[in-house]
Formats: C-alpha cells, sequence, structure tokens
C-alpha cells in the first residue's frame, strides 16, 4: 500500500509557473507508475500527465502538452509536475496518483491509490 501526498499548489498570475510535488510512503515507490490528474469545479476530473515506472516514458494531456513536464525521483519516492504558461483554465485541484498494475496511462481506474489533491488557481 502507498499514501501520497500533493505539494506546492497556490496563486499564481497567468503565464506563470508552479511546481507541484507527491510524495509517496513505502519502499516500493518504484514498483507504481504515476500520474497527475486535475478537477475543476463542476468538471470531471480529468488526465494531466503519466510517467512509466522507470520514469523513460511519460505521457501527457494534450492541453498542457509542451506547457507541463511530469519527473520522477525513485529514490525521493517523489514525483513532480513541472507547470509553466498556466493559464486560467488550468485552474483545478490536482491529484497525484499510482497504478501498481498498469504502465501508466489517462485511464483512472488503472490507478488504485490516489493523494488528497493540491489546489492550483491561475489567476488573469
Amino acid at each position: 500500500q502507498v499514501q501520497l501526498v500533493e505539494s506546492g499548489g497556490g496563486l499564481v498570475l497567468a503565464g506563470g509557473s508552479l511546481s507541484l510535488s507527491c510524495a509517496a510512503s513505502g519502499r516500493t515507490f518504484s514498483s507504481y507508475a504515476m500520474g497527475w490528474f486535475r478537477q475543476a469545479p463542476g468538471k470531471e476530473r480529468e488526465f494531466v500527465a503519466a510517467i512509466s515506472r522507470s520514469g523513460d516514458s511519460t505521457s501527457y494531456a494534450d492541453s498542457v502538452k509542451g506547457r507541463f513536464t511530469i519527473s520522477r525521483d525513485n529514490a525521493k519516492n517523489t514525483v513532480y509536475l513541472q507547470m509553466n504558461s498556466l493559464k486560467p483554465g488550468d485552474t483545478a485541484g490536482y491529484y497525484c496518483a499510482a497504478s501498481q498494475y498498469y504502465s501508466g496511462s489517462y485511464r483512472q481506474w488503472e490507478y488504485n491509490y490516489w493523494g488528497q489533491g493540491t489546489q492550483v488557481t491561475v489567476s488573469s
């Protein structure tokens, strides 16, 4: 079992940057593919980015491609989401998730552990 704790959210002006972190408990972090998802008020939760267990494969939603970067440090049990050129439409709660049995994708059902989320607000 793994517990996930996100941090790094906040209020930023449009065009600015934020870096989110997700710290995982346990000694088997490297055995989980990881993903970031977000949910805006009144909207369904949506995929943002995913990364494989080793970190050599990543995928992104079209809406963030070229602006966001997902990475991981298995020695620190942490996955990151660097967000640049932020837009008001990026405002949402951001959640990290761990997938024990799959390689990391946009499919939410593949993820069996979820964090509590961190709020990102982008002001125009």
